[in-house]
């Protein structure tokens, strides 16, 4: 399973040599740093423990540091796992780059979505909305969601209004139009989840395995 963990820097477009526009969203990854492989054997299951994005020293809590110390890599702000199906051959401190990837493939983009706070059910849901005439009193009202006076009370899992967003989305199947292993940039055809800044995770597509 290859998986790499990036920042998400914006969009914007690229022409072939052809004139076709192709939107892609640009994502940054820095090293992925190597900080814990852990086996079936040992732990009871194969994954590795990846460091991303450097963090000061002074916001470093000391069970935590000691894991970095011990590992004899840089603190980082992140520390994610990627399960694996097999031990994996790297070695703490060593890194993973975007030259992975190459262009054409098909991979899964995972992120936490941007949180639109409360909305209502037309917003959250799709819902239809009501008359529109003066005489309606029910225009973007979600309705009736109970059974009367029996069982007189709504049942758990009915759509309504409530929080909508910030929560952990993956888009498959989205097509990597560039890799710049240079700059350590990726380009991803099509949109993806989440603010300008957010930690996004890369990884192969699992239909395409």
């Amino acid at each position: 399973m290859k998986s790499i963990f990036t920042t998400k820097i914006g969009m914007t477009q690229v022409i072939n040599e052809d004139g076709i526009v192709t939107p892609v969203t640009v994502l940054k990854a820095d090293d992925n740093v190597v900080v814990q492989v852990k086996s079936e054997d040992v732990d009871g299951y194969n994954a590795i423990q990846v460091g991303y994005l450097d963090k000061k020293e002074k916001n470093v809590k000391k069970p935590i540091k000691g894991h970095f110390d011990k590992a004899e890599v840089s603190y980082k702000r992140f520390l994610k796992e990627i399960r694996l199906d097999e031990k994996s051959e790297l070695n703490p401190g060593e890194t993973i780059s975007v030259d992975i990837f190459k262009e054409g493939e098909l991979v899964d983009i995972t992120a936490t979505s941007k949180g639109k706070g409360t909305q209502g059910a037309i917003k959250r849901w799709n819902y239809g909305r009501g008359p529109a005439s003066h005489g309606s009193k029910s225009h973007r009202v979600a309705g009736a969601r109970a059974a009367g006076s029996d069982p007189a009370r709504v049942f758990k899992g009915r759509k309504g209004s409530g929080k909508m967003g910030n929560e952990r989305v993956t888009v498959q199947n989205l097509k990597i139009v560039k890799v710049n292993t240079e700059d350590s940039y990726i380009l991803v055809k099509g949109a993806v989840p989440g603010p300008k800044g957010g930690l996004v995770q890369v990884k192969q597509a699992t239909k395409s395995l």
